[in-house]
């Protein structure tokens, strides 16, 4: 008989155990622990400290530039601040102020008037260069202007 433990002709099994039932009320146990489990969810939840109104949209759908930079650094060999725009180095103020109004104008006709102006300056610049360059940038016509965060490195 299927399911059911019968003893031998021995006689040294005399009681038949009918294990089906048991078997069955273990199976539906399985069944139903794995349907009402629940996974932790861990994705999305990341605690982060972002300025108030910036990060959160994520990465801009195109690759399109969304602010004016300018890089200070210090040159250790002439005692005095580099200043870049993109990749070109700027020597002269007016210079300076014309890449900028440039660079205004073209995100005013693509309808941008509100682009910032962002400053990322070495930790060895003198702050009278930074201020400079905030004047400069004030004069150009720009209204934001916002410091880059640098990180500390160690020596």
């Amino acid at each position: 008989m299927a399911g059911s433990s019968m003893g031998d002709d021995s006689g040294e099994n005399p009681v038949a155990i009918n294990v089906t039932p048991l078997v069955d009320v273990i199976f539906c146990l399985c069944v139903f622990f794995m349907i009402s489990f629940k996974f932790k969810q861990l994705e999305g939840k990341f605690d982060t400290w972002l300025p108030k109104g910036k990060g959160s949209e994520g990465m801009p759908l195109s690759a399109v530039i969304q602010e004016v930079r300018v890089a200070l650094f210090w040159d250790e060999t002439n005692n005095k601040s580099i200043r870049k725009v993109g990749t070109r180095i700027v020597p002269d103020d007016g210079e300076l102020q014309q890449l900028i109004e440039a660079a205004h104008d073209g995100f005013v006709r693509l309808d941008k008037p509100d682009v910032p102006l962002t400053i990322d300056g070495d930790l060895r610049v003198p702050w009278e260069d930074v201020i400079s360059v905030m004047n400069i940038s004030k004069r150009a016509g720009m209204k934001q202007i916002e410091f880059a965060y640098n990180v500390p490195t160690a020596r």
